[in-house]
């Protein structure tokens, strides 16, 4: 099966395996003359970056890198990014990785050209607008996992570093104007990553479905974003030389974060926390939360999630799809709980408010108070 498609909304998207060859033409279109590619640490020395790197110098665009970013990057990381690009002159980035590159990338070719300090921007009613949006560099997003969907995003998760609370960062202009998604550069993922990153565009696309607020069209991309999953996770994580899988994947990647437009919930509220104060991989702890989040808001979303297991093809209405994703779990080795996952001693307290303080909690279809997002969390233990 061929996977090789042109789209935009209003991001320009170039999908299919080997595209990433079209790196400098992606950097033509954005505007981009001397881009500084920002990834992790991990994927620095790794031969899809050199060969990116490889491809940009080719063009003469220059082989800048900035790879000091942490897991869960923070706003230190940040801080240094803005200075390597204001140092390099520098004029767009390449973003380049899983969700911590890609949110990385994007908060450096934001902060690049502002005034004021990265947190006067958190996704808190207008802030936004307190941005020079002019002053924003082009960005070139091209993802190496599928889950975050951050490619397709106008905001980045950044951890404040004082305090190891998760913040969201957003300006619309912070959305990608080029987006290369090559299934092919996927291919090296270990299993742990394929199940990690794979069960968080599931997360995007089940707490999108679910959330109250309205949105027909980011319904639609939930719904057949989660059958996607379904249908091509196992695949990818079984075999992951698996292109047809790879490819379907990052399309579900980009479908469950253009459909989180209608909202996130309580998997997110509590995964933001603990990933901040853990340092827990995101899309396993959204995985391990999972199940427990669905019989949480069961009394609000039993009648949506039977009109998805009838989608997807799953017997059993709601019961049938909560058995569904504890077998997927199983399947890929997601641990239990969090103490399976190393958090011992959880800090309930601070877990909690940092939970009712994020802003997936607006999406929640149960409303989250003090004392059930305890509950929740002992469920969790």
């Amino acid at each position: 099966m061929t996977l090789t498609a042109n789209w935009s909304y209003p991001t320009a998207v170039r999908f299919g395996a080997g595209r990433i060859s079209e790196i400098a033409e992606a950097c033509a279109a954005a505007g981009i003359r001397k881009p500084l590619l920002v990834t992790d640490r991990g994927l620095a020395a790794m031969d899809i970056t050199t060969r990116t790197l490889d491809l940009l110098e080719a063009a003469g665009l220059g082989r800048a890198m900035f790879a000091e970013v942490d897991p869960n990057p923070t706003d230190r990381n940040a801080e240094e990014g803005v200075r390597v690009y204001r140092e390099g002159g520098h004029d767009g980035v390449v973003a380049f990785g899983g969700g911590s590159g890609l949110d990385l990338g994007k908060v450096i070719a934001f902060m690049a050209g502002q005034t004021r300090p990265l947190m006067d921007f958190e996704d808190i009613g207008d802030w936004w607008t307190r941005a020079d949006a002019e002053a924003i560099a082009p960005i070139v997003a091209v993802p190496t996992t599928a889950g975050t969907g951050s490619e397709v995003g106008r905001a980045s998760v950044i951890t404040k570093s004082d305090t190891a609370e998760k913040k969201i960062i957003f300006h619309p202009r912070m959305l990608p104007r080029v987006v290369i998604c090559d299934p092919e550069l996927t291919v090296g993922m270990p299993p742990f990553i394929t199940a990690g990153t794979g069960l968080d565009a599931f997360a995007h696309c089940v707490e999108a479905f679910s959330s109250p607020h309205y949105h027909p069209m980011s319904q639609g991309m939930a719904l057949e974003g989660m059958r996607l999953v379904k249908d091509y996770l196992p695949r990818a994580y079984a075999d992951g030389s698996d292109i047809e899988a790879r490819a379907q994947m990052m399309a579900a990647a980009a479908m469950g974060a253009t459909a989180f437009q209608k909202g996130l919930g309580a998997i997110h509220a509590l995964s933001h926390p603990i990933g901040a104060i853990y340092h827990t991989h995101h899309g396993t702890t959204n995985a391990v939360c999972m199940p427990a989040v669905l019989q949480f808001n069961r009394p609000e979303i039993e009648g949506v999630i039977e009109r998805a297991a009838r989608y997807l093809g799953i017997d059993g209405g709601f019961d049938g799809f909560a058995a569904f994703v504890d077998a997927l779990n199983a399947s890929m080795g997601i641990p239990k709980s969090l103490s399976e996952m190393g958090i011992e001693n959880l800090d309930m307290d601070r877990v909690v408010k940092g939970a009712l303080a994020d802003p997936s909690t607006g999406g929640n279809p149960v409303k989250m108070t003090a004392e059930n997002t305890r509950a929740l969390l002992e469920k969790l233990l």
